[in-house]
């Protein structure tokens, strides 16, 4: 997968999100927004990409409530999003943090690519 990745355009960063292949919480696929769009789901054992110029950002997840993650992206950076269920009142919910970019990398290997589709 990683030979089919392109490389970044100029004055661009690409966030990663992923998350881990458990069954806890594995009915719980939110959609992940960045900056209010929509730009994947959270799907177990799953990760996807995206490309922005460089800026602040806010990725966001709701199920009874909603979770963000705010961060600057450089360019020519990489930022990896981890996606992990945790327990709630009513419905669980899918926390969002920075992941280091070695641990991520390496999980990442192990993952489904699963980019959003277009409807």
């Amino acid at each position: 997968m990683s030979k089919t990745i392109p490389t970044l355009k100029a004055g661009e960063g690409r966030v990663y999100f992923f998350r881990s292949d458990s069954m806890m919480g594995a009915a719980l696929q939110p959609d992940i927004r960045l900056n209010k769009e929509v730009v994947g789901a959270s799907k177990p054992g799953g990760f996807f990409y995206v490309d922005r110029p460089a800026g602040s950002f806010s990725a966001a997840t709701a199920t009874e409530t909603e979770k963000t993650l705010s961060f600057t992206l450089d360019a020519g950076e990489t930022k990896y999003v981890r996606t992990s269920p945790s327990f709630g009142v009513l419905v669980g919910r899918i926390v969002l943090e920075l992941e280091d970019p070695k641990k991520a990398q390496a999980e990442i290997e192990s993952l489904s690519f699963v980019p959003l589709v277009k409807k």
